[in-house]
């Protein structure tokens, strides 16, 4: 009898729940394919914690609900960094208490613009605290001195406990805190590696309740997957304030940080930087850098106007038709939507007799941005028309509008502040949606023609 009971202790000790490192989903026995998200070799085994004591499971503190109306509130007012770019973002600038989450590629630059918020914040007479997993002080000093940091006074610790962690932010109080990176925080409590879904779900919440009981703002980095999506639990994404990712390729010195969440602010806003040898510089003026080195009189290229949040950002559209000796013709769209290339090019071949179907396409956005919106259309149509006819867009032209199955050219929103951008440019004339025409006012020194159909814009450009 003794003995069947030893065994059995022995078994409920050695009970393990395999939990998917990719999407956090639990089973009782491994499996090579995760029944959550269908990604293989992602189950990991993992002590279950001991939920049997009194209050483990449950906290014992109780809440009192109040009527919303007797909450005493005065807004706090955000915290600047001195980086506009950064703070536009942001939508004016940091909340206290709030959790932001920003994630990028290797090498982009999020350590980098961290630390350059931080130390901007040390110099106008704030308390700020970096906490780093992957560097020393030695190595963050290093980093800071290559910046041209003249922050002395920004407190810098190199710990990945949780315990410690949140400890060190209680005793220091500061006005803002980042983590790099939220992967390699653990909490020794935990049976599982640090990086795992357990952990960083623990560590995310934690963080969090400090965060909102101290009103402290607090930015975890984050590192991401080969897809692009944050490495953790999604749960984290929706425990956060402010989601924040930082793109651009690192053989382009431009880099955007892009809010896809923002509880105190515009998600449609972004800021771009240029990486330089003393780390990231604001660019307040995108067009101009954009277009520094766009060649005139090229076939197939085009510009356009493209909202970016409030702010309207002269972008230039490249495109290349060119003959395919291949059985199925290549179709290479990089900063743009290929769904809307292949439908524009399908309107082509039908609406304006142009065969593009055993020609390759590529297709680029200058300077490496991602444009998703509608209204970049017919800059696509355009810069195809202009490499398959092999004749330049006059000089001086911008073109926007969003292009139906029909070849229609549809209105585009917020069009006063495209076209202002364009004149402010030194564009002369600027093709649109007919319907937008009677919003606009007279600009000076741009000529605004409206068109109703793709094939009528062809005409008039070539």
């Amino acid at each position: 009898m003794k003995c069947i009971l030893w065994g059995n202790i022995l078994k409920k000790k050695e009970r393990l729940i395999f939990r998917c490192q990719s999407c956090g989903h639990e089973t009782h026995q491994w499996m090579g394919k995760c029944p959550g998200c269908g990604e293989w070799d992602t189950l990991s085994g993992e002590k279950p914690k001991d939920d049997t004591t009194p209050g483990a499971r449950f906290s014992r503190t109780r809440t009192a609900a109040v009527p919303m109306g007797a909450i005493e509130f005065d807004e706090d007012p955000r915290i600047e960094t001195g980086i506009q770019e950064f703070d536009r973002v942001l939508g004016g600038g940091i909340v206290p208490g709030t959790l932001v989450l920003i994630g990028g590629d290797p090498g982009v630059g999020k350590s980098t613009l961290m630390l350059q918020a931080l130390s901007r914040l040390a110099e106008s007479g704030k308390k700020t605290l970096y906490v780093s997993g992957e560097e020393s002080i030695r190595q963050i000093k290093m980093r800071g001195n290559r910046l041209s940091s003249g922050a002395t006074s920004m407190l810098v610790a190199a710990e990945t406990d949780l315990d410690s962690i949140i400890s060190m932010a209680e005793s220091e109080k500061p006005h803002a805190m980042v983590v790099d990176s939220i992967q390699t925080v653990y909490n020794p409590e935990i049976a599982s590696t640090p990086g795992s879904v357990t952990q960083i779900r623990e560590a995310s919440i934690r963080l969090l309740n400090m965060a909102k009981q101290a009103g402290v703002p607090l930015f975890l980095v984050g590192h991401v997957t080969k897809i692009g999506a944050i490495a953790g639990p999604r749960i984290m994404e929706h425990m956060v304030d402010t989601v924040l990712y930082f793109e651009g390729d690192r053989s382009h010195v431009f880099r955007i940080l892009r809010a896809v969440k923002n509880r105190f602010g515009s998600t449609n806003e972004i800021g771009v930087f240029e990486m330089k040898e003393k780390g990231l510089a604001q660019v307040p003026n995108p067009s101009e850098i954009f277009l520094a080195e766009r060649s005139v009189n090229a076939p197939g290229s085009v510009v356009t106007a493209s909202m970016e949040g409030t702010r309207p950002i002269l972008i230039e559209v490249q495109g290349l038709a060119s003959s395919s000796g291949l059985g199925n013709p290549r179709r290479t769209v990089l900063g743009l939507d290929p769904n809307r290339v292949a439908l524009i090019a399908a309107v082509m071949e039908k609406r304006l007799g142009i065969n593009l179907s055993g020609l390759d396409i590529f297709m680029n956005v200058a300077g490496g941005v991602k444009v998703v919106e509608p209204a970049a259309d017919l800059a696509i149509g355009v810069a195809l028309a202009s490499s398959f006819l092999d004749m330049a867009v006059p000089e001086g032209v911008t073109v926007i509008g969003e292009i139906g199955l029909t070849g229609e050219i549809r209105a585009a929103g917020h069009v006063e502040a495209r076209v202002k951008e364009a004149a402010k440019m030194g564009f002369t004339r600027c093709l649109l949606p007919q319907n937008n025409i009677k919003q606009l006012p007279d600009i000076p020194g741009l000529a605004i023609q409206g068109v109703t159909s793709l094939k009528q814009v062809v005409e008039l450009l070539f």
